[in-house]
């Protein structure tokens, strides 16, 4: 398929593997706060931790995942409430590293058409795992929800993006992992979504995203 001018991506589960930097947290935590904890309690904590996280996800402040994560499993140091935020803000950024083979593939489409991440999430975290990961040198925009003042779903996000890159909906392409923020919100936009979906999820709703992928290396195909 020719014609395209851009391809825009969401950044956490989409271009970072959120899952494994919070596994990455997950045992910074367990190594700061905790002794000797058996294999089998590891594996419920790391369950209930992400099913927490899950909750927070999107929220600036963390405090409540990390709170009610040690009234469920008391530590034997016990991070103040008032450090909590501070913590994550500093460690989770460095939790995250850059797959190879996604960036190979950025690269590629980069000297095809113009690429850029939109995200939602706190301006500080967001760039700091941008940086953290060498990714602002990839890009030729990059857009975080808290700085711009709207996220996604919201189409003004997108059409943000769009303007900054002179770029007609119709000549771009939005990749994301979550089927209403990313899919549903840049088909608000006029602009074709395709779902990052590699645990092949069941869609549960109504939306249609223009195409499903679930290996990155398929993006290819849109331009050659």
């Amino acid at each position: 398929m020719s014609g395209y001018k851009a391809m825009l991506f969401d950044l956490d589960d989409t271009i970072l593997n959120r899952d494994m930097a919070v596994d990455k947290l997950f045992l910074i935590i367990l190594e700061k706060c905790y002794e000797d904890v058996k294999d089998s309690v590891k594996d419920k904590m790391l369950q209930k931790f992400k099913e927490l996280d899950n909750r927070g996800y999107g929220v600036g402040d963390k405090t409540n995942v990390l709170e009610s994560f040690f009234d469920d499993f008391p530590p034997k140091y016990r991070m103040h409430r008032n450090g909590i935020q501070d913590f994550w803000n500093h460690h989770f950024p460095l939790c995250f590293s850059m797959d190879p083979t996604i960036l190979k593939i950025v690269n590629a489409i980069k000297m095809k058409v113009k690429v850029a991440i939109i995200t939602n999430g706190s301006t500080q975290r967001q760039k700091d795992k941008i940086m953290n990961t060498n990714l602002n040198s990839c890009f030729d925009l990059i857009i975080i929800s808290e700085e711009v003042g709207f996220s996604k779903p919201d189409k003004r996000i997108f059409e943000l993006a769009l303007n900054k890159l002179n770029v007609e909906p119709e000549a771009a392409l939005f990749v994301g992992d979550n089927i209403e923020k990313d899919i549903g919100g840049c088909q608000n936009a006029n602009i074709k979504g395709i779902w990052y979906n590699p645990h092949r999820v069941k869609n549960g709703t109504e939306i249609k995203p223009y195409a499903e992928i679930d290996s990155f290396d398929r993006l290819l195909s849109y331009f050659t």
